[in-house]
């Protein structure tokens, strides 16, 4: 993990969502004390059990939290796009990371120092306020996608892992194949399931004309059958 010029970066008020509600001393105040920093594919940015320090916002990449299970069998719970906040969670409820995060690919995270962010927090009401809003949103994602791992088959399964990442990440030039590539095990490891029942259920996939499938590239050819898919379970 490094510090490097911010000048090719959008600045921290384009990717901090509650940016608007700051005050112009807080803006200035968390310009002057955020700091830049540069991940390589697949580094750690903080592990389960470790202290807080920071409030973190993705500026640019692609970051994956997850857990390690049973049998060092791991857990992909959520892939994080370009301004969205992590870390936080901890910070607020005086706990240590409950999870990993990790860089999914080269990313770029903006940070602040975890005091400089409660102080804030507990200053300005609106502030507060949206992050409760965003509290409330990952809590009611959380136990929607619970249930859908649990309850689903893994054909439904693997639909839904599919769209999410569409919804993420959107599309790519052709308008068909997901901007983001992942390996076999990452995608089991979003969807609940062992590698080898994911290779065979996109096979499936491929043959059934829903995707089209490239190394790690994959295409969405029949999108409303795979939200038919996802949706039966």
């Amino acid at each position: 993990m490094a510090k490097r010029n911010t000048s090719e970066l959008k600045p921290i008020e384009d990717v901090l969502t509650v940016w608007d509600v700051l005050t112009p001393d807080e803006r200035q105040f968390v310009k002057n004390h955020f700091t830049t920093h540069y991940f390589k594919k697949n580094e750690i940015i903080h592990c389960e059990g470790e202290l807080p320090t920071h409030m973190m916002v993705l500026a640019a990449g692609k970051v994956k939290v997850y857990k390690e299970g049973v049998g060092s069998r791991t857990q992909i719970i959520r892939m994080l796009k370009p301004g969205e906040h992590f870390g936080y969670r901890a910070i607020i409820a005086s706990q240590t990371y409950n999870t990993n995060v990790a860089a999914f690919e080269p990313s770029t995270v903006y940070m602040l120092k975890a005091d400089i962010f409660l102080s804030i927090l507990r200053n300005n009401n609106a502030f507060c306020y949206r992050f409760l809003e965003e509290i409330a949103a990952d809590l009611g994602a959380s136990d929607a996608r619970t249930v859908n791992l649990t309850q689903k088959h893994i054909r439904g399964r693997l639909a839904e892992a599919l769209l999410l990442l569409r919804k993420n990440y959107g599309l790519e030039e052709d308008g068909a194949t997901i901007n983001i590539y992942l390996s076999r095990e990452d995608l089991a490891n979003l969807s609940n399931m062992t590698t080898s029942n994911a290779i065979r259920t996109l096979s499936n996939f491929v043959n059934e004309h829903i995707i089209a499938m490239d190394g790690r590239k994959l295409k969405i050819i029949d999108e409303e059958r795979l939200i038919k898919i996802s949706k039966m379970g």
